[in-house]
């Protein structure tokens, strides 16, 4: 007899909150639902996860869950592992530390994974920095590009601004950027300076948040205006147009 072939967990992509919000203020009851019936997950931090899921799901037993990390100290080896529940029949989410999982997030290799085996992705509505600063911007939402981080040395760092800010123009599209928060205000200063007076520059600062801050202006008027980003999560967006 041939063995008995069951059928495969699927994927689900779990988004979280950008910050200390309330859930259900901008997640969908999709999401609290997939919470419902998941006890397996992979997560970026495993204390943040459980907080999440219990915002959530109150009454969810914590012994019951089954948590695997997904961060930069993971191994390679370690990936086929995360994503054999799904193999024997059990349903995973993964769960990003802030936002959607695989955007600008290391998720993104299981996701891979997945769809290399066979495994059905189920990607779950919820909010993203980069699309909603996008959407908030007043910028070229047809065409734009996620560029993530910046070079930390300062030539290298300024050939990139430089280099991107031809692109806007060249191509028409805008660009986007992140920083680590606790460089924010310097690399705010830093794109002030490098940029040409008429290139527009977004600053979108705890999106979601009730401290939100998002606004577009030329880089010569942002320089009369004064915003302390330090420690806020921010993304950025240049476009210098024709």
């Amino acid at each position: 007899m041939k063995p008995i072939m069951l059928p495969k967990g699927k994927l689900y992509l779990i988004p979280t909150t950008l910050g200390e919000s309330n859930p259900m203020d901008v997640l969908p009851q999709t999401v609290k639902r997939a919470i419902e019936f998941i006890d397996c997950y992979i997560v970026e931090n495993e204390k943040t996860a459980r907080k999440f899921i219990k915002s959530i799901q109150p009454e969810k037993v914590q012994s019951s869950l089954i948590l695997s990390s997904l961060n930069k100290h993971t191994e390679k080896t370690e990936h086929n592992a995360m994503i054999q529940p799904c193999l024997e029949g059990i349903n995973v989410g993964l769960m990003s530390e802030a936002g959607c999982p695989g955007i600008a997030d290391p998720g993104a290799v299981i996701v891979k994974l997945a769809h290399e085996k066979g495994i059905q992705v189920i990607p779950l509505v919820g909010p993203s920095s980069i699309l909603l600063a996008m959407m908030g911007s007043g910028m070229n939402g047809q065409s734009f590009a996620f560029n993530g981080y910046l070079p930390i040395d300062k030539d290298d760092k300024k050939a990139a601004i430089k280099s991107f800010e031809k692109l806007s123009f060249d191509k028409n599209q805008s660009q986007i950027f992140i920083e680590t928060p606790y460089r924010n205000n310097k690399f705010l200063e830093d794109l002030l300076q490098l940029l040409q007076p008429n290139t527009h520059l977004c600053v979108a600062a705890d999106i979601t948040l009730p401290t939100e801050y998002i606004k577009t202006f030329r880089v010569a008027d942002w320089k009369k205006n004064k915003v302390d980003l330090h420690n806020r999560p921010t993304i950025y967006i240049i476009h210098k147009m024709f």
